[in-house]
């Protein structure tokens, strides 16, 4: 009996990610996901009657630790040489051909496009993605994709929390292979999940991973509905990106609709220290353990101009280069190689936070006796004014800041 190691000890100390994972491997099905509204954040909630304490649910979870040696040993077969990008094969700016999924996606629609691609050629029966709810059109609905339309449903990024993994109890029930879908951290819990589970490692043969600098809460969206002036009962659906690229939010309503820039809402709200929780600890943005990272190419002159969408990729497996070719073969994608300090030339600002102010944070959390993830990772050294921002952002989190509704005027 494991009485201390459970998700239970996890949440206490406030180290979960939301991702889900414990809920689907929970093998007495005593686990659900539920939204805390005041952090406007989903966290996993046990039923201490059905739980046997057997230590699943903590054995899987990457919110109290992850080995980023040994799980680039087991993956790749190597620790990577680029502390930044992980182990990676090629790098590429890429794009789907069917005009109307990269014009409605996040960034060129290549996620979309390459489950459509796989799913079309048998490389997988269904996918583990995610859509908005109909019924309650501002929370998230994982679950397995089987058909094109279904994928296409699921298009667009989501910024809000996403318990993705709860999905994954659904896809060990079926037969077949299966793609993934998922942040870092969703990605981080599916591998320590394989490790567990033959079966479900036999089942994921692809890993598709998206760039992540923090998910905003909850209370992000409701924010920016705030200063649209629409109520969260008003909203009938909402799109985070879409419209091209960079993008904008469409809030549908009953009668109309509102659609707001990228920039617009992202800059003054979703960034904000003030709506982002556990991600301040997370020191992988780039999705290291996927078979392909995908993230939007920002200040690359090569798609400056380019209103319709492209994606920023690293590859880095086998499985992720051979759809990648294949499916430009086909003319599904229109793929181009590029050195990997195009990747870091879009994406600095966002790999030196996670590999290096994280430590800020790290020790921030320490110094004011808080628990903190381990890593098995040597970060590089913060600069001295990430420590400054990393008390500031430590406050935030203690004090709650982004459920005193009254300081939303003050952002």
């Amino acid at each position: 009996m494991r009485s201390d190691k459970t998700i239970e000890v996890v949440v206490k100390q406030e180290l979960c990610t939301g991702c889900g994972t414990c809920v689907s491997m929970c093998l007495e099905d005593a686990i659900e996901m539920v939204i805390n509204y005041s952090k406007g954040i989903y966290v996993p909630q046990l039923d201490n009657d059905r739980c046997n304490e057997c230590g699943i649910c903590f054995d899987v979870c990457p919110g109290h630790s992850l080995d980023f040696k040994g799980l680039n040993v087991e993956i790749f077969g190597e620790e990577p040489e680029d502390i930044l990008l992980g182990n990676y094969l090629n790098c590429y700016i890429a794009h789907g051909t069917d005009y109307d999924i990269r014009y409605n996606s996040a960034s060129g629609g290549l996620v979309t496009t390459l489950l459509i691609f796989a799913l079309e050629e048998g490389l997988i029966d269904g996918a583990l993605v995610t859509k908005m709810r109909e019924d309650r059109p501002l929370e998230p609905q994982p679950f397995i994709a089987k058909t094109r339309g279904e994928i296409i449903s699921a298009a667009k990024s989501k910024y809000c929390p996403v318990p993705a993994n709860i999905a994954l109890k659904e896809l060990l029930k079926q037969d077949g292979a299966f793609a993934v879908v998922g942040l870092s951290c969703h990605i981080h819990g599916i591998r320590k999940a394989e490790l567990l589970d033959n079966k479900l490692k036999e089942k994921i043969v692809l890993h598709l991973g998206i760039l992540c600098s923090a998910a905003p809460t909850f209370l992000a969206t409701e924010f920016t509905l705030r200063k649209a002036k629409v109520k969260k009962d008003e909203v009938k659906g909402l799109d985070y990106r879409g419209e091209g690229w960079p993008g904008k939010m469409r809030i549908r309503l009953r009668d109309n609709e509102i659609l707001l820039p990228f920039h617009d809402y992202w800059n003054r709200g979703f960034s904000s220290y003030f709506f982002s929780k556990r991600c301040r600890l997370c020191c992988d943005g780039i999705n290291e353990f996927a078979d392909i990272s995908f993230g939007d190419a920002w200040r690359l002159p090569e798609v400056a101009e380019d209103k319709a969408g492209a994606s920023l990729l690293v590859s880095r497996s086998k499985a992720g280069e051979e759809i990648l070719r294949n499916a430009e073969s086909q003319g599904k994608i229109e793929l181009k190689r590029v050195e990997s300090d195009k990747v870091l030339q879009s994406q600095r600002a966002m790999l030196l936070g996670k590999k290096s102010a994280v430590g800020a944070n790290l020790f921030a959390f320490k110094l004011f006796g808080s628990k903190v993830p381990t890593y098995n990772l040597q970060l590089l050294k913060p600069k001295r004014s990430a420590y400054l921002r990393a008390v500031l952002y430590y406050l935030y989190w203690r004090l709650n800041i982004a459920s005193k509704r009254l300081l939303w005027r003050l952002i």
